[in-house]
C-alpha cells in the first residue's frame, strides 16, 4: 500500500514539474496590435487609393450621371410623350445594372488587393514572431485574444514590433 502511494505522490511531482517547465516556453503575442502599429499599413493604405483612384472616380462619375439622368425624367415626366418615357426609363434601368455591375466588380477587386496586402504583412509579423520565439526559447506563442489571461511578463510583442519595424 506503501508503495502504491509513493508511486502515485511521485506520479504527481513528476507531472507538476513538467507542467511548470512547460509553462515557462509558452508567450503571449498581440497581433492586432502589432498590425496597428506598423507604419507599412499606413503605406500600403496609401497604395491601395493611389491603385483604385482612377476607378473610384470613375464609378462616382457614373453615379453622378445616373442621378441626373433619373432627376431629369422626375422633373419632365409630366411632358414627355409615353415613348420618350419608356425610352428614358430603360434607359436608367441599363445604367442602373451597369453601375452595380461595375460597383460589384470593384469591391471584389479592391477586396482582394486588401487581402493581399494584408497577408503579406502578417507573414512579416509571423516570421517576426518565430525569431523572437526561437531567441527567447519559447515552445509555444499564443496570441493574445485567443488567451483570457497571461502574466505581462511572457508577452513578447514589444519584442515582435521591434523585430517586424
Amino acid at each position: 500500500m506503501k508503495q502504491v502511494f509513493r508511486i502515485i505522490s511521485l506520479s504527481f511531482v513528476l507531472i507538476f514539474s513538467v507542467s511548470a517547465t512547460a509553462s515557462d516556453k509558452i508567450a503571449v503575442v498581440n497581433i492586432s496590435d502589432i498590425f496597428q502599429q506598423l507604419p507599412e499599413l499606413v503605406v500600403v493604405t496609401h497604395k491601395l487609393e493611389k491603385e483604385f483612384k482612377d476607378r473610384t472616380i470613375a464609378l462616382q462619375n457614373m453615379e453622378h450621371d445616373l442621378q441626373t439622368k433619373i432627376q431629369n425624367m422626375q422633373r419632365n415626366r409630366s411632358t414627355m410623350k409615353a415613348s420618350d418615357q419608356l425610352q428614358m426609363e430603360k434607359d436608367i434601368i441599363k445604367k442602373r445594372e451597369e453601375f452595380n455591375t461595375t460597383v460589384r466588380v470593384f469591391d471584389q477587386d479592391t477586396r482582394r488587393r486588401q487581402i493581399e496586402e494584408r497577408d503579406k504583412i502578417i507573414y512579416k509579423i509571423q516570421n517576426a514572431v518565430q525569431k523572437v520565439s526561437t531567441l527567447k526559447g519559447y515552445d509555444l506563442v499564443l496570441d493574445r485574444g485567443a488567451v483570457a489571461y497571461v502574466s505581462s511578463v511572457r508577452d513578447i510583442t514589444a519584442d515582435v514590433l521591434k523585430q517586424v519595424k
